[in-house]
């Protein structure tokens, strides 16, 4: 059987072991091992009927985890238009959307995470 340039046979999958170079722990298909994300308890994820999305404290713990995060919690409040609040409400709302085209599903379900976010949000 022939090989290619990484020294593999065709067909079969590349292999890492150790560090990538940005000095992570790679897995062993070649694929980056997700960011952790905080435990799915009340203290950090807010339940579906409270609007969803993470808290405050789930927030906090999440760029403690993961220095150099820029994750801010939901501007829920009013705002001044044109503010940068306003500007990240706006980008939500627009994303949010294209998830309601994505899942019908969710999108006819008052009570489904994603229409409970958009609410929170005030989209």
């Amino acid at each position: 059987m022939s090989r290619n340039d990484f020294g593999l046979r065709f067909g079969e999958p590349k292999q890492y072991y150790g560090n990538v170079p940005d000095g992570r722990q790679a897995l062993s298909n070649g694929g980056r091992a997700r960011d952790k994300q905080p435990p799915k308890t009340k203290k950090y994820f807010r339940s579906t009927k409270s609007g969803a999305g993470m808290t405050k404290a789930g927030v906090a713990r999440y760029r403690r985890e993961n220095p150099g995060s820029k994750l801010k919690t939901a501007v829920t409040g009013k705002v001044k238009a044109g503010s940068k609040a306003a500007k990240r409400r706006k980008s939500f709302c627009a994303r949010s959307a294209g998830q309601m085209k994505k899942f019908p599903k969710a999108a006819k379900d008052p009570n489904s995470r994603l229409r409970q976010a958009r609410r929170r949000w005030k989209c």
